[in-house]
């Protein structure tokens, strides 16, 4: 049921993440075309400043969303019912301490932004942070939804929210070329979604409703906030590694070098999103896992999904690698490219901490919190020292290099040491053996990738076809033939095999109904 469960969410995921994809290119040419590139870094700029705000989360949810698992796989409604009150009240006054935290922000907004003449800007972040503050209102019965492996609700409904909103404001810049009407939009489809989700929550489970009164046991709850003291150090260690890119550049180099910066990112993170599509669902279900199943099984699973980890993201990061100059250059021109060493570094980071992804599904599954939780801090005195001293020499670069230094220096050890020590109960040396395998296979199929595509110069559309289909067959052809006969590459190929079948069986069954209808 899990890997069905996992399956349905991944393909909801994945099947929506196309159509976005598509509508989001279409309207990054338009926005750049309708506003300029100074309205795309103050967008960038914005949404790090609210990330820094949302560390008044302070890990609440995720400490009550792991804490959610083992009633929800119980099916003890009693307790749920206690967690969901207590996430409900905790967002509520989450909501309003962010909200005031930004508006006490807003006066000092310009000295966040260097070299710019953007106006009205205390009203489109004030716009900015309605539509983060909103999010948190109903975010305990969209959390429900995806501990109980209904993800695909949530996509489904996201999508279309996404799709919808994305047409509209597509209309916006190209007709009327009003960046604050553009935002507004934002914010009104964001509560919509939201009560849509919330009305179809209470709908599957109605019992959340009922009134109980019966407390948090003194076990869960001291868990709870052991948990949130040491995610309060993650959130915070975490955004001051990746949530301050965008703002050191913006104060150091200049507003229009965070829109230079986005359109290379709304790449990257177009496949991140894809990615997280596929682990996202895995982890609600590797948290059922965890709460369920026998150590030997959940390492077994983590050895799956770490090498799907490294296949997908090496996958991604060669292709991005090769494929992000001449798609930028065909798409904007040669006065949107950055410079080569900085999307070395750009990738680097990508995949470095793409790599992480299945280390921390286990580590944080497992509610380990508490036993790292100083190191978030020691990476981000690193990264932020780094970034403000590099990029004084070597501008946007210097900000990459400051953050992949800090990622290899702390959390690259430490999540798995202490997953490999609390969990698996096995030398964490296996896991550098296996890493340092993956890369050293990952960097030689880069190498044959990129020669084979410097044979294809891209001056035209067509080329650029052909390059990209070069980066799509070759990695994954190479892994197929190296990994084939591995215990991982084969349960991934099983499960692969079982959706075909799945989806052939349901294909068989939906034309003989039609058949018979029609007799």
């Amino acid at each position: 049921m899990r890997v069905k469960n996992s399956i349905r969410n991944i393909s909801a995921g994945i099947g929506s993440q196309f159509i976005i994809t598509l509508l989001s290119f279409v309207s990054r040419t338009v926005f750049i075309g309708a506003l300029g590139i100074e309205y795309l870094g103050i967008n960038g700029l914005f949404s790090n400043i609210l990330g820094m705000l949302a560390l008044a989360e302070a890990g609440i949810g995720s400490s009550i969303i792991y804490s959610l698992y083992k009633p929800v796989a119980e099916n003890n409604e009693e307790k749920i019912i206690v967690l969901m009150n207590l996430y409900k009240k905790c967002f509520r006054i989450i909501a309003i301490v962010v909200f005031l935290l930004g508006i006490s922000l807003m006066p000092f907004l310009n000295f966040f932004m260097n070299d710019t003449n953007i106006q009205h800007v205390n009203i489109i972040f004030f716009i900015f942070l309605l539509n983060t503050v909103s999010t948190y209102l109903f975010s305990h019965k969209i959390s429900l939804l995806n501990v109980s492996q209904k993800g695909y609700i949530v996509t489904g409904v996201y999508s279309i929210s996404s799709i919808i909103s994305t047409c509209i404001k597509i209309g916006i810049l190209y007709f009327l070329h009003d960046y604050l009407l553009y935002i507004i939009v934002d914010i009104l489809i964001t509560i919509t979604t939201s009560v849509i989700l919330s009305l179809i929550v209470d709908k599957m489970y109605p019992y959340i409703k009922n009134k109980v009164s019966s407390q948090l046991d003194p076990e869960t709850k001291s868990s709870i906030i052991r948990n949130v003291k040491a995610l309060v150090l993650h959130n915070i260690g975490g955004y001051c590694v990746f949530g301050t890119d965008n703002i050191i550049i913006s104060s150091f180099v200049s507003v229009a070098a965070v829109g230079l910066y986005s359109n290379y990112y709304m790449f990257i993170n177009i496949c991140r999103t894809f990615i997280n599509q596929i682990f996202d669902n895995i982890n609600h279900s590797l948290g059922n896992l965890v709460a369920q199943e026998s150590d030997d099984k959940i390492y077994k699973i983590f050895r799956v999904t770490m090498f799907f980890n490294f296949w997908i993201y090496s996958f991604f990061t060669i292709f991005l690698f090769i494929m992000l100059d001449p798609i930028i250059t065909l798409w904007l021109g040669h006065d949107f490219q950055m410079s080569k060493s900085a999307v070395i570094f750009i990738m680097l980071n990508f995949f470095i901490s793409g790599m992480r992804k299945s280390i921390v599904l286990v580590k944080t599954t497992s509610g380990i919190f508490h036993q790292d939780r100083y190191a978030p801090f020691f990476e981000a005195g690193v990264n932020l020292v780094l970034s403000i001293i590099l990029v004084q020499y070597f501008g946007m670069t210097g900000v990459f290099i400051g953050t992949l230094i800090s990622t290899i220096v702390v959390p690259f050890w430490t999540a798995p040491y202490f997953v490999y020590k609390e969990v698996f109960r096995k030398p964490v040396l296996e896991y550098f053996k296996i890493y340092l395998g993956y890369v050293v296979i990952g960097v030689g199929i880069w190498i044959v990738t990129n020669v084979l595509c410097s044979y294809v110069p891209v001056n035209n559309f067509v080329m650029l076809v052909v390059r990209s289909i070069i980066c799509f067959i070759v990695p994954n052809i190479c892994y197929v033939l190296i990994f084939r006969k591995t215990d991982e590459c084969k349960y991934i190929f099983t499960i692969m095999h079982k959706l075909i079948l799945g989806i052939r069986v349901k294909f068989n069954l939906d034309n003989k109904s039609a058949i018979k209808e029609n007799i």
